[in-house]
């Protein structure tokens, strides 16, 4: 296994701490990148893009891309509710890189942002993001945005909104579908090892990361039923 550089901090504690809806929306943004070149990415940079910059220069790494698992303003910035939130078009204007994006999602993240393609690079299911040794291949998982997308990465699968540790992103907003949430969520995860720690986008549970085996042990989104049950409970 590749050696790692791997965080997980939490927006309203770890960065962004005066703000309350940082606080309330409660986000987790990643970093990972490979420790011998000091190269890293953030994956759903929002709220605080200067605080999120220096905790990588104080692990001594420099900033070279960001993963974006959807386009919703907690999680990369633009508007919430009315509220603005800070994120990759801030962040571009102080380190300009890569925004690695799904495909599905790409109009809607410029749409949110007002960043454009480049730096948005637009990815299909399967793709790599390669940062110095370390390998990310990204998940078409759609669902809760019709580009929302998986990282999985030495052990570890980043899931955004698509999957929590317990319940799943919601299905009833513009642009979200729940038969493709069921997709996701049943096939397209399906083949993925029970080792696998799963980090999710949000902290809504006690714990902030599980291995996906106990994920799959209590989650009701992923116990075994038909799409017809599984829409009729969930949807």
């Amino acid at each position: 296994m590749t050696e790692l550089y791997f965080r997980q901090w939490l927006s309203g504690r770890d960065f962004a701490t005066a703000n309350p809806l940082a606080r309330d929306m409660r986000n987790f943004t990643y970093a990972v990148g490979d420790p011998v070149t000091h190269e890293a990415v953030l994956v759903d940079p929002a709220y605080d893009p200067a605080a999120l910059l220096e905790l990588l220069r104080r692990d001594g790494m420099e900033l070279v891309g960001v993963v974006a698992t959807h386009y919703h303003a907690d999680h990369i910035g633009g508007s919430l509710l009315g509220y603005p939130v800070a994120g990759i078009s801030e962040l571009m204007e102080l380190r300009e890189v890569p925004v690695h994006v799904n495909l599905e999602d790409v109009t809607w993240v410029s749409l949110g942002t007002g960043v454009l393609s480049p730096p948005i690079v637009a990815h299909l299911d399967g793709d790599v993001v390669e940062v110095g040794s370390v390998s990310l291949r990204l998940r078409h998982t759609p669902g809760h945005t019709a580009g929302s997308q998986c990282v999985e990465v030495e052990g570890r699968l980043l899931t955004g909104d698509t999957l929590f540790l317990d319940g799943c992103g919601r299905t009833d907003l513009p642009g979200s579908d729940p038969t493709e949430m069921y997709r996701s969520l049943q096939v397209r995860l399906a083949d993925l090892d029970d080792e696998l720690q799963v980090y999710p986008g949000h902290f809504y549970s006690p714990e902030p990361s599980a291995p996906l085996r106990a994920v799959r042990a209590r989650n009701q989104v992923l116990a075994e039923r038909s799409s017809e049950e599984w829409l009729r409970i969930f949807s």
